[in-house]
Parts: C-alpha cells; sequence; structure tokens
C-alpha cells in the first residue's frame, strides 16, 4: 500500500486500535483495517496492511528481527534512518529504517509503556525494563529520549539482557578462562573468599559470575539479587532476587538495596549481587562483614585499580564517608577479578588482584596473574590468604 489516502486510512486504523482495551492481535488489526476501508480492499492490499500494522503496533516493530538474534547485545536507533547493533565486535550500522522520526517516536512510546512508563512532552526520556518483550524470556533494558532533547530524532536505546548459562568448563574450554587461572579460581572459591568481577560494558562480568556460582557447594544456599535477571547458574539452591523500578504513576518501586536487606534475613551462605551501581554497596559489605564469606558481585570499572575509587563513589550515595568505606572494604573483600573484551570480541579473564590495605589506611588492588604473562611477584599474597582460611 501507497500514497497519501493510504497512509491516512492506516493511521485511522492505527487510532481505532489504539481506543480498545484489548491486544492488538492480527485478528483484531484485520477487523480494524476492513471497518476503516469501508470493505473495498482486496485481499493483497488487506494482507499488506496487516503486515505493516503489525510491525507498528505490536512488539518492537522493525526491531523484532533484530532482537531475535542471539549474538546482538544492543540495538541503538538514532532517527529513522540510523539504526546501530553491537554483536560484540563494536557497532555496526544495519539497513534497517523507519518511515520518519514520528514512526520512532510511537515504537519509544509504545516500548515505555511496556516497562509502565510515560514517554511524551512532559517528559521526555524514559529508562525502564521490558520483561516480556517478544516473549522470548529475556530482559531488555529500555532508555529513549524523544525531541527537541534528542536533536538528531529519537534516540532508543536496547540493551539485551539474555540469560547467562555458559557454564564454568565451557569458559575454561573456550580459553574465556586461561588454564593456567583455573586453580586460583577453584581456591577462591573453596577458601570462601569474597570477590568483586569488574570490567567494562558487555565485557562478560555476568557470565562470568553465573559460571563461578555453578561452581560453589551443592549444599550451600546462594541468594541473588539482580537490577535485572539475568543469572541463571547450575545450582541446586539458588534464591533470585529481582529489583522492580516504579510504574507509571511512580509507585512500586523496589530497589536492590532493599533487596539485599531482605536476602540477609533468608539464612543465606553465600550472597551475590548482580551489579553493585548504588548506595546496595553499604549493605553488602555489612553482609560480607557479618559472617557471609565466600559472598560477591560485579561492579562496572574499566580496570582492577579502579575499584577502591569507584566504591568510595558508590558508598558516598549512601552516605558513607572515605575512611569507613575503605575500613569496610579491607575487611569484607578479599580478590578482584578484571574480565575484559578485545577489539576482536574476544571476552574473558584478564587479571586477578588482591585487596591490600596501606599504612595510611586506604585499600589498593595488588595484581597476582595477568592474562599474557601469568603470576606476578605478589602471588605469595594469595597463597598466604588460603593458606590462612
Amino acid at each position: 500500500m501507497t500514497g497519501r489516502s493510504d497512509e491516512a486510512l492506516l493511521e485511522r486504523v492505527r487510532t481505532r486500535l489504539a481506543g480498545a482495551a484489548a491486544e492488538p492481535t492480527a485478528e483484531l488489526i484485520a477487523d480494524a483495517i476492513r471497518a476503516e476501508s469501508g470493505g473495498v480492499l482486496g485481499d493483497t492490499d488487506l494482507l499488506s496492511a496487516l503486515r505493516y500494522l503489525q510491525t507498528e503496533l505490536t512488539g518492537a516493530g522493525r526491531l523484532e528481527e533484530l532482537l531475535a538474534e542471539p549474538s546482538i547485545a544492543d540495538i541503538l536507533v538514532v532517527g529513522p534512518h540510523r539504526v546501530w547493533v553491537d554483536r560484540g565486535a563494536g557497532l555496526e550500522l544495519t539497513p534497517i529504517t523507519f518511515d520518519d522520526d514520528a514512526a520512532v517516536r510511537r515504537l519509544a512510546g509504545r516500548l515505555a509503556l511496556g516497562a509502565g512508563r510515560r514517554l511524551d512532552d512532559a517528559q521526555p526520556w524514559v529508562d525502564g525494563q521490558l520483561s516480556n518483550l517478544g516473549r522470548r524470556g529475556y530482559t531488555v533494558r529500555l532508555h529513549a529520549v524523544i525531541p527537541p532533547l534528542a536533536a538528531d530524532g529519537t534516540c532508543l536505546s536496547l540493551r539485551v539482557l539474555r540469560s547467562t548459562g555458559m557454564g564454568f568448563d565451557a569458559l575454561v574450554a573456550s580459553d574465556a578462562i586461561p588454564a593456567d587461572a583455573v586453580a586460583v579460581i577453584r581456591a577462591i572459591l573453596s577458601a570462601r573468599l569474597s570477590f568483586l568481577i569488574v570490567g567494562g560494558t558487555g565485557s562478560g562480568k555476568t557470565t562470568l559470575l553465573g559460571a563461578l556460582i555453578g561452581q560453589m557447594g551443592d549444599a550451600e544456599r546462594v541468594l541473588c539479587v539482580e537490577d535485572a535477571q539475568e543469572l541463571t547458574p547450575a545450582h541446586p539452591h539458588v534464591v533470585r532476587l529481582v529489583a522492580r523500578t516504579a510504574n507509571v504513576e511512580g509507585a512500586g518501586e523496589v530497589p536492590v538495596r532493599v533487596l539485599v536487606r531482605q536476602a540477609l534475613r533468608m539464612r543465606p551462605d553465600r550472597i551475590v549481587v548482580g551489579e553493585v551501581r548504588g548506595a546496595e554497596v553499604i549493605d553488602l559489605l555489612t553482609a560480607l562483614n557479618t559472617g557471609h564469606d565466600g559472598s560477591g558481585g560485579t561492579l562496572h570499572a574499566n580496570s582492577t585499580a579502579e575499584v577502591p575509587a569507584r566504591m568510595e563513589a558508590l558508598a558516598a550515595l549512601g552516605g558513607m564517608g572515605r575512611d569507613a568505606l575503605h575500613s569496610q572494604l579491607a575487611a569484607a573483600v578479599q580478590i578482584v577479578l578484571g574480565v575484559s573484551r578485545t577489539v576482536d570480541g574476544v571476552r574473558g579473564l584478564a587479571e586477578i588482584g588482591v585487596l591490600a590495605r596501606g599504612t595510611d589506611g586506604l585499600v589498593s588492588v595488588v595484581p597476582i596473574w595477568l592474562r599474557g604473562s601469568g603470576f606476578t611477584a605478589h602471588h605469595h599474597l594469595f597463597e598466604q590468604m588460603v593458606a590462612a582460611r
């Protein structure tokens, strides 16, 4: 279907469906097309209009085919003519386009409603999560900004949070965990040393965390707290708590910090926080300092050396000062595992460090193993930690 009259017909159909309370199924869309066209459309035009409106009104529209690709982690839309994806080797421009910016804005608005949020001139940006997009069992983190704030057209960012089910042995076989680091990882888990996994966006932090949980003792009760459900570890006694965002009225939010406190009351042997990104760092450190050895989580940082500064910044959000943070951190965390992603898309363990407290009371991360060069002169610090257990 082409032409202004056809576009007007489709707009009337869209308006009719928008006023209906029911899910826009293929049957409802077809009935609306027949009603608005007066029954004069032929079968070919009807099917064409039906396909177009199904794309425009359901799911992620023209982005559905990208969400179906298991290798895609990010979908980034800038206006109607630029749709980028990240398959693990950097951003790629796709041939997918929209008719105009209004089409992108309609999609962004529909996704925002699906996340329980609003996106309009009064609220020109949105940040939320979609747990049933495409009904494929994964969560999508949504962010959108509309003009005039977005000068180049509506910007839509979708981060696909697929469940991570790659096990420890598979990571070793793929060299994501190098052979010479395997014994160290196993010693960390058996000695119940508390750890943090750090790395940049898409570097494999959650994948490694899930694999480590799978190696924890079968008799141990592991409480996993996540901002979005990603962890699917192969462990017989994992209890998962997932945060909830506020609804469109701004009510009902349950943040990670509250869930960490609840986890402490659920008789955990270990507590794992999917990603430490706010004031919940204080509650996690409290848990690690009150008998929950062997716990851990992930932290967004470009290197292990950045961990103390990142923890300082997060603790400040909860009102904890620098000296108190370093005192808590020194007692709570022993190991930092650094992961990275190379330019060719290979993800894996790049560094293992231990936390050491200086004479000034401040904590630093000392590397004991580096990918490519092996153990450092500080490896004895790790051996002392294990022996002390």
